[in-house]
């Protein structure tokens, strides 16, 4: 690795910290790499101060940003990609009949990144690119669920319960525990919890290394889509799921 020119040397560290599943220590990146401490230190702060590395709460290990991650989408974006999962949405949203969503996390909860609008004219309207709170969504409890059991009970304790209507999580051991069920049953129920009048459920998507990469997910309003039905979709979604990780990452 010493003859790998100096502009290589951030790259590396970022595909490192991408691959890992857990945060991992400058010192760890440096002996994986086989560079120097001293540099790997040096170019890890460059990297957190442009936000494309964080620092986990205790301020030693590191993972991915929102600069890093939205350059992933980027390039997971681009119009092949793009059109390929949204022609794979509109085969479930046929099946469903109601709006399908392809979810990831932001900075301050999960954000739409495609769309698929059901052809009812009374319809639950969230715009792409709009973020909503990760405890109260079926999307964001699904993301939440994939994380590790000490690292999800870490990010809850961050998170303000916002109670948005009376289903709404606001206890963080209830939370917890709905969690350790959706992480079982691989699928998160939003009943009413972020909208009245909304019911929605969600799968998650992964990589090829079996890493959460986003959630799938189908919402309606209660008066049509109710918890019962939306269950009676989990299959469809799932299979939807396993499709749109052959197209990323086949």
């Amino acid at each position: 690795m010493d003859r790998v020119p100096t502009n290589m040397r951030a790259l590396l560290i970022l595909e490192a910290i991408s691959a890992s599943q857990n945060p991992l220590t400058a010192s760890a990146i440096a002996q994986n790499l086989a560079l120097p401490k001293q540099t790997v230190h040096r170019v890890c702060n460059s990297l957190v101060d442009e936000g494309y590395l964080v620092r986990d709460l205790g301020g030693h290990r590191l993972r991915p940003g929102l600069r890093l991650r939205e350059l992933a989408n980027g390039v997971l974006n681009a119009a092949h990609f793009h059109t390929a999962r949204h022609t794979i949405m509109k085969q479930l949203a046929s099946i469903t009949r109601e709006t399908v969503n392809f979810v990831q996390p932001g900075l301050t909860g999960m954000r739409y990144r495609d769309r698929v609008e059901t052809d009812w004219a009374f319809r639950v309207q969230l715009p792409v690119g709009s973020e909503v709170p990760f405890h109260s969504t079926a999307s964001g409890k699904v993301f939440l669920s994939s994380l590790a059991p000490a690292e999800r009970s870490r990010f809850v304790a961050t998170l303000k319960l916002e109670k948005l209507t009376e289903n709404t999580h606001t206890d963080y051991d209830a939370l917890l525990t709905d969690l350790q069920k959706v992480r079982k049953q691989q699928f998160a129920i939003d009943g009413e919890e972020f909208m009245e009048g909304m019911i929605a459920v969600a799968v998650p998507v992964y990589d090829n290394k079996n890493r959460f990469f986003g959630s799938l997910a189908v919402h309606g309003p209660a008066a049509r889509f109710s918890v019962e039905t939306a269950l009676s979709h989990v299959d469809d979604l799932k299979a939807t799921a396993e499709k749109l990780t052959r197209v990323f990452f086949d």
